[in-house]
């Protein structure tokens, strides 16, 4: 059976939430949007996300790629759904629920990008540096977390612990 701590409240990840929907916002002001959200971990993310952005929300679409198995990162890549919207010329808004390692988002990047979006920023809803291993940079950052396995707020463990409203360290029963 896991056991969980408690690392972030559902309180201060609303507000960090309304914060960087002011801060998008401002950023795309007379502008319009696209949003994708990466499957399945953004999808809380992004629904709370995209009530809080007041430009234009063009589209909202979702992808599906992926790279872990239980908790750890394989760096090989599963290509599950693509988006179903035209993004050349458009404001594009990749949402994703963790960025770690950062081999996912770039490849991701690399592949929205070969079809020429007007600009293609990326937003994640917790960023954990200390396990970067390329120079992937997200252009928002809701909050960064240390190097914790963490599950809730559409993070998961083996597709468990999703529901969530707050984020928790998963404490395995033998630490």
């Amino acid at each position: 059976m896991d056991k969980f701590e408690t690392m972030i409240s559902e309180e201060e990840i609303i507000q960090k939430v309304k914060e960087l929907g002011a801060k998008i916002s401002s950023d795309y002001e007379g502008e319009s949007v696209v949003v994708i959200g990466v499957l399945t971990g953004a999808f809380i993310f992004t629904a709370d996300l995209v009530r809080e952005i007041t430009v234009p929300v063009e589209t909202i679409d979702f992808v599906s790629i992926s790279s872990y198995e239980g908790d750890k990162s394989t760096g090989n890549f599963v290509f599950k759904k693509d988006i179903s919207c035209d993004i050349k010329g458009k404001n594009v808004l990749v949402v994703e629920d963790i960025v770690d390692t950062g081999r996912t988002l770039k490849k991701l990047k690399e592949l929205l990008m070969m079809r020429e979006p007007k600009t293609l920023k990326i937003c994640t809803a917790f960023d954990k540096p200390s396990r970067r291993v390329n120079d992937l940079v997200p252009d928002y950052n809701c909050i960064t977390v240390p190097d914790e396995f963490i599950v809730g707020y559409g993070l998961d463990y083996d597709g468990r612990y999703r529901q969530f409203k707050d984020i928790r360290i998963v404490r395995k029963e033998n630490e």
